[in-house]
């Protein structure tokens, strides 16, 4: 696997969105921001922030898209272009409605699974060979209620169980820059104590 190079968080700007499901990207960068310095830029050629930092061994840059979940493709595709990333080192992180609260996978590839951030990077890249954090959010169980999902508050149980698979996520961050997925894979995916 290549090494990442490019670590968008997916999520709507605005105060308002700050605190609703479809902004588990931008939690996993406030997280990470803990423990990588995180020198955050506005950047309007790239419509949104930009932080360039290392992570271990490697040069890498963190993306927080300042236009809404369906337009974020434009913002990925001009750092992408710019600096010459290719789709095989980028990696999104984004909210995943098929997976309960307190889960996270990695995965390189596959469908956008309805989700219009993912669908997005599709067209604008025009590639879907990227790899993506998937932070578990919960389905409210029917497919028309999907929007008004994402766009509220989980209930506090649900934060607290999305937050700690955010944190397991972080603590992956060495090897999940390095591209070294599979270690990742195997912390990320075994089922942890306390989570059914």
């Amino acid at each position: 696997m290549a090494a990442i190079s490019l670590v968008c968080g997916l999520g709507n700007p605005g105060a308002q969105y700050e605190p609703t499901r479809h902004n588990a990207g931008f939690w996993f960068l406030d997280a990470l921001q803990r423990v990588v310095s995180l020198p955050w830029r506005p950047e309007t050629r790239f419509f949104g922030d930009l932080a360039d930092t290392r992570v271990g061994q490697q040069r890498v840059r963190f993306l927080r898209p300042a236009s809404f979940m369906n337009e974020c493709g434009g913002a990925v595709a001009s750092v992408c272009g710019y600096f010459d990333i290719p789709a095989e080192a980028l990696l999104v992180v984004h909210d995943d409605l098929d997976l309960p609260p307190g889960t996270v996978r990695v995965k390189q590839g596959g469908g956008h699974g309805g989700h219009n951030g993912l669908r997005d990077i599709f067209s604008k890249l025009g590639s879907r060979e990227f790899i993506r954090l998937r932070i578990g959010i919960g389905h409210p169980g029917n497919s028309d209620d999907v929007s008004d999902w994402v766009l509220r508050k989980p209930a506090s149980e649900d934060k607290t169980a999305i937050l700690d698979a955010i944190d397991r996520a972080v603590d992956q961050i060495d090897p999940m820059m390095d591209g070294n997925l599979e270690p990742v894979m195997k912390a990320l995916h075994t089922q942890h104590k306390g989570h059914s």
